[in-house]
Formats: C-alpha cells, structure tokens, sequence
C-alpha cells in the first residue's frame, strides 16, 4: 500500500472504496442497466466493509457479556469494554469524567433519555433550548418531556439561513435565566450540512449554570469532535448522542456519552439483568460502576463492536482529513449547482462564513420535489431523499414565501395536494466513499431535468399517496431482492 501517500490519504484511498452497496446496479427507465449513485446518506449511511468483517469475525466468538466463565465470553466481554472505550476516544471524551452506554437505534432513544435524565434531576429547571435547524430526534423529546421550550434562530445572511447565532442564545438565557435545564444542539443539520459551533456555544450555556448535549447523528462521521477541551474546560460538552447507522454501521446501536456525575444522581431508567449488584425479595441494589449501570439486559454487543470499529477506521483515516476531502466535494457540488438555471440551494452557500459537510438541499423552479426525486432515481440511479427530512419547522421556514404563492394561486379542495407536493427540497447527502464521478453524474442530471421539465413533468402522474409515479416505468423490486427468496438459496 505503500504508493508514495501519506499513511492517511493510502487508508482513505483504500476504506473509501469498500463499502457494501456501492457496486449495487438497478435497471432504469431508458432500459439500461447501471451502477447506482448512493447520495442518502445523511438517511443512513452504507455498510463499511472492514466493521463488516470484524463484525462477522467476532460472531465466531460471540456470547453474552453477564458471564466470564467460559473463553467466548470472555472475549465477548473485552471487545465490548473496548467498543465503550474506542467510541470515548473517538470523541475525545475524558474517561475520568464521562462513560459511554449504548441504546436504541440511533440518536433518537438517547436523546428521550437525556431529557427525562435531566428532567428528574433539576426539576427546578424546566427550560429547554434548541435550535430552529433541529431534526424531531432533537426537538420532540425535549417538547415532550419539559415543561417549556425555547427556539434559537440562526444567522442570516442575504436572506440565507446559516449556522445558530451564538448572540441569540444568550439573550434567551438571559430571558430565562434560572429556569434553563439545557440546551441541545445539532453538530451539523441533516438539512443543509451546515455545522454548528457547539463548543462556543457550550462556553455560553455554561455561563449561566445551563447544561450543553449535542445531537451527533449528522457530526460524528463528518467533523473532528472533542468533547473535552483542557483548556478551556467551559468548551465541554456535557452530553452528546450519535448514531452507529449514519456512522457507516447500518444495525449498530446508538451511542450516548454523557458526564457521569450526571446519570450518578438518579437511579437508571431501565432495569433488569446485568446492572444490579444484587436483588432481594424485596429490594435491589443497582451497580456503581459505568457502564453496566446504564446497560439494563443483553445489549447489541456485535453492532457496538462493529460501531466500534468503524470509528476505529476513521480515526486511524484522520477526522480532520476526512472532514477536508468532504469540503472539497461539497464546495465543488455547490459551485456548480449553483450555476443551474433554476436551482435554488438553501441555507448559506458560502462556506467562509459557515462550514457545510454532509447534505445540500436544493429545488428546481416549476418542479415539485417528489418529481425531481424521482426522475433522479428513475432515469439515472441516483438515490436522493425528498420532502422535510424529519425537520419540519426548518424547512418551511426556508421555502415559506414560495409555498404561499402557491397556495394562493389554487382553488380550496386542491389546497391539501398542492401543499403535500410543494411542501419540501431535494436533499443530496455525501459521505466518505462519495467521489466527484459522483458529483458530475448528479450535476449532469440535474442539468437534464432543468433544460426538460415538460419532457419529465409529462412521463409522471401522482398516485393516491400523493407520489410521482412513471406512467410506464416500473421496478419491481420482488424480483430484486427478496429475503424469503434468499433463504430458500441459501437452503436449497
């Protein structure tokens, strides 16, 4: 492997190429077949190849970890002490201060978590803040489970919204100061990929008493994080939640680092085997030590190892350099995306004013979203994602004033289908196997719609769930792939 590169660039040059799916090829509507162009994955990412390979080499070991009596378990119980620590090291956390459990299936059980953690041990503290970028994952469960939440703006410049106004944040501390719990903040919007300054931010909140959590989902695969900051130990971050699918581990858990002094004031949530010291007829007496506290039955001990070694990867790779081959491939995209006669790109553009990775959301004028998705898929396999993204208030805020006049100019029973069609972007998410081939391919098509609206308006209809569907194209996914089908293979 040794080529002349640095150790970094000859890993990224060898990982970027390994992920299962990306030689996946699907007929389209021209009747060719091709390889598809796998642009969702601020959705999910794909199946990095080497966490794969571990994964399937740890299963020949695999046992549960509640026991040491045997070699399996053993070993079992090593590589998912380890899979705690390398997630810790991974996002520069203290082990001294903070532990890492795991839960659910991505950020969004973690997040219901820390609110009603938070919530119980400073009830007198019934403020939450978050931001108007927030995906539900990071807004709801505070809705839910406070009694009150605040939203921050974000910056604006030429009318394009950019990353949180750290000057907003405090005048709404101020307001509510001496009720706030927290705030929690998105590290980078599944959106628009632009990236939050959560460490200055947690400088803020920390200034008057408030507790900083960060929603990681869309940050941990993308940006360098550093949870702990030496020095300037006002920097912390209290507590942060990202999810293994989006971290190139589609199945892993999701991982919750948070302070322990913290989760020590309350009794865990979740009880059951493996987080009690002892139980009695009539009383039981949960652990002290971190993380079996926290991890209450059998966890998804093979998807934390494979979670685990993914960010292994990475790390050995370098974050930083990962983070500045994505700006280049995302600077390029938007350069030329903006050169399009009649696209519109949300969110600032600009990234000397405001770092971007991950996503870019854009329209075309005269063409609902559902029908730029579906001709991106149909006609050149490239798979985006459309609508709201899971971050409703964001995105009407940037597409109000054309939803408006599109109200206005239909008649009231068209009112609900004019809404649902119009109401949304096209989002093209990158990742580290996403290329400029990758780039060019969604350029060019982008291109094509552009130039041809009424060509692909024309081959549409919209069907009884209100989707664009081809009027003579269909892919019968059955004969695809089937998970019976393969079984049977698999027996026969």
């Amino acid at each position: 492997m040794n080529n002349g590169l640095p150790k970094g660039q000859q890993l990224y040059e060898k990982v970027r190429n390994n992920f299962i799916g990306l030689n996946t090829q699907y007929k389209v509507a021209t009747g060719k077949t091709s390889t598809r162009v796998y642009l969702d994955s601020s959705a999910t990412t794909l199946m990095m190849k080497v966490a794969h390979d571990v994964m399937e080499d740890f299963y020949k070991h695999y046992a549960n970890t509640h026991s040491l009596l045997h070699f399996g378990a053993k070993i079992s119980t090593r590589e998912y002490d380890w899979a705690h620590r390398r997630i810790l090291s991974f996002v520069k956390a203290d082990p001294e201060v903070y532990t890492c459990f795991f839960t659910g299936s991505g950020t969004t059980t973690g997040m219901n978590r820390l609110a009603r953690i938070l919530r119980d041990i400073r009830p007198d503290k019934d403020v939450a803040i978050v931001s108007i970028m927030e995906h539900h994952s990071n807004d709801l469960p505070h809705r839910k489970h406070m009694k009150k939440v605040d939203h921050i703006p974000l910056k604006s410049s030429n009318g394009k919204l950019g990353c949180v106004c750290l000057e907003s944040l405090e005048k709404i501390l101020q307001k509510n100061e001496g009720h706030v719990n927290y705030v929690a903040m998105t590290g980078v919007s599944n959106v628009t990929g632009i990236v939050n300054p959560i460490n200055e931010a947690a400088e803020v909140a920390h200034r008057y008493g408030v507790l900083f959590i960060v929603d990681g989902a869309q940050l941990a695969s993308h940006v360098p994080v550093k949870m702990s900051v030496p020095e300037n130990p006002e920097q912390n971050i209290d507590a942060l939640v990202f999810s293994g699918h989006k971290t190139y581990v589609p199945g892993s858990p999701g991982a919750v680092i948070a302070r322990k002094d913290l989760l020590e004031q309350i009794e865990p949530e979740e009880v059951g085997g493996g987080m009690v010291e002892d139980v009695f007829v009539d009383r039981y007496e949960v652990k002290k030590v971190f993380p079996d506290r926290e991890e209450a039955g059998t966890p998804n001990i093979p998807g934390a190892v494979g979670l685990a070694a993914a960010v292994d990867v990475l790390d050995r790779i370098s974050m930083k350099l990962l983070w500045d081959k994505e700006t280049q491939l995302i600077n390029s995209a938007l350069d030329q995306l903006m050169k399009i006669d009649g696209v519109v790109i949300y969110g600032e553009t600009d990234t000397e004013l405001c770092d971007r990775v991950a996503s870019i959301s854009f329209n075309i004028t005269g063409l609902d979203h559902g029908l730029v998705a579906a001709v991106l898929n149909d006609y050149f396999n490239v798979a985006v994602r459309n609508e709201c993204f899971c971050a409703h208030p964001y995105v009407k805020e940037m597409i109000l004033d054309d939803l408006l006049d599109y109200v206005e100019s239909v008649d009231m029973e068209d009112i609900e289908q004019v809404y649902h069609l119009k109401r949304g972007m096209v989002r093209a998410s990158f990742a580290l196997y996403s290329t400029e081939e990758d780039v060019a391919t969604l350029i060019s098509a982008v291109k094509d719609i552009a130039s041809r609206k009424d060509y692909y308006q024309s081959q549409y209809e919209v069907d009884n769930s209100k989707n664009y569907v081809h009027k003579s194209f269909y892919f019968d996914h059955t004969e695809t792939f089937s998970v019976e089908d393969a079984i049977s293979a698999l027996l026969s």
